[in-house]
């Protein structure tokens, strides 16, 4: 089975090694490729360093910054590309353990998407600030009661099944940003594709900041909405 983490990076220097050195201790079959968005901070120069060393390890650097959703979309077609049978995305900051890809496989074939829930045990989230958490379960209410979605459908750290989902379905969803990640889980909701959620604990990040700010927050609500007209409303 040809696996492919991919790791979309934003000045994630120092963490980079880290998600790195667990990923292939816990997944020996498994290659990486970061895309980098044109970091400043000398992730490029760590993620260089680290492919010289280790073959697994591919990386495709952009000149700009051109979004998670951007990162997503380019990371999975790739995948598809290179012949791969699983796609499994993450983040670099270290919130999302690499332990829970091997609880992903286990579920590979049984269903198409595997997708992580941040809601499902109590404390899951404890240790995040105030904001963010304020932030994030009100975009899962919006999400959950405007798009009748009941998963997690916010968060990167997902697996595809690259033999059962179409490509053609993950490029469906247009969104560049942040709103990729739900936009597109939607869609193969709606494709009727098998959705499987499980339940993980995400802890704040030790290294680096948050990637998110207050113009992307904006510029997904107002997505949100727009795209809650065009799918539930006028369709």
């Amino acid at each position: 089975m040809k696996i492919l983490v991919v790791i979309p990076t934003l000045n994630e220097k120092g963490n980079v090694s880290l998600i790195t050195e667990k990923i292939l201790n816990l997944n020996k079959d498994a290659k990486i490729l970061f895309i980098d968005d044109n970091s400043l901070d000398g992730t490029r120069k760590e993620i260089l360093s680290l492919s010289k060393k280790n073959k697994k390890i591919k990386f495709i650097f952009r000149k700009s910054k051109l979004g998670i959703g951007s990162a997503h979309k380019k990371g999975i077609n790739y995948a598809f590309k290179k012949n791969y049978d699983i796609v499994v995305t993450m983040d670099c900051d270290g919130t999302h353990d690499p332990k829970y890809i091997s609880k992903m496989l286990k579920e590979v074939k049984k269903f198409d998407i595997i997708n992580t829930n941040r809601f499902g045990k109590k404390n899951a989230i404890k240790s995040w600030s105030f904001i963010r958490k304020s932030i994030t379960l009100i975009r899962h209410f919006l999400i959950k009661n405007l798009l009748d979605l009941p998963y997690d459908s916010s968060g990167g750290y997902r697996l595809y099944n690259l033999k059962t989902v179409k490509i053609s379905d993950i490029n469906a969803a247009k969104h560049n940003g942040y709103s990729f990640l739900w936009e597109s889980l939607f869609i193969l909701n709606e494709k009727k594709y098998l959705i499987k959620d499980i339940e993980v604990i995400l802890p704040t990040r030790n290294l680096g900041n948050s990637k998110m700010s207050i113009k992307d927050i904006v510029v997904a609500f107002f997505y949100l909405i727009i795209f809650f007209f065009l799918w539930k409303v006028i369709k």
